[in-house]
């Protein structure tokens, strides 16, 4: 079996399929996209992702991309890791709620506040920043009520109770995102308990230490 490979940028939207293929202790390779020189923009880049974007996993003839469906492919397709409930559990349905109101919903908004000139231009940039902001508040006080509720239940501090899933990477990777706003993802009790979990975990330090990630702030 060739070994996969995901094409990344530090930070960016691979980080959540990074750290899952750490989790998962399989042999892969970084190939890291040079967006300076606009590599994702070159022909050989776009035949695997017309859209410019990062990530890429290549597995053998699949060239996959959306980070939370390379998330959800490796974690089906390496079942042992058990980075996903079973399979028509509620537990199931609970991680793809989760994980589609990470990708859907806070990453959606996320893009809207780096990049605010997409809707209103350069004139409208501060207001469409800080309403996004705004929504970005409210989004992450829900996800730290969930986050409460586990404590309060299961004792756990992952995102669907007990079980550590690739959900997890991917808050991860969207809380990092809100270090530079004024009021942080860490800034919350059991989100920050939940990001010192993570960063504790073998796979996730590994991954920060080979993109050359800063830790704090997270």
């Amino acid at each position: 079996m060739p070994t996969p490979i995901l094409y990344y940028v530090p930070g960016n939207a691979s980080l959540a399929p990074h750290i899952v293929l750490e989790e998962i202790a399989m042999p892969y390779e970084l190939r890291l996209v040079d967006r300076d020189n606009n590599e994702h923009k070159s022909a050989d880049y776009l035949k695997l992702n017309p859209s410019g974007l990062i990530p890429v996993l290549v597995d053998g003839d699949l060239a996959l991309t959306e980070a939370a469906a390379i998330c959800l492919y490796l974690a089906d397709r390496h079942p042992e890791s058990g980075l996903a409930p079973a399979l028509g559990t509620p537990e199931r349905a609970q991680f793809y709620k989760w994980l589609m109101y990470l990708t859907n919903t806070l990453q959606a908004e996320l893009i809207t506040y780096f990049y605010p000139h997409r809707l209103g231009g350069e004139s409208a940039k501060a207001i469409v920043q800080a309403h996004a902001e705004a929504r970005i508040d409210g989004m992450l006080d829900l996800i730290e009520n969930q986050l409460a509720t586990n404590a309060a239940n299961t004792k756990s501090a992952w995102l669907i109770g007990r079980q550590y899933t690739v959900a997890d990477a991917y808050l991860m990777m969207l809380c990092r995102w809100t270090r530079g706003l004024k009021r942080p993802a860490r800034a919350r009790t059991h989100l920050n308990t939940f990001l010192v979990a993570m960063l504790a975990r073998p796979a996730v330090a590994s991954v920060f230490e080979q993109e050359e990630l800063l830790l704090p702030p997270y």
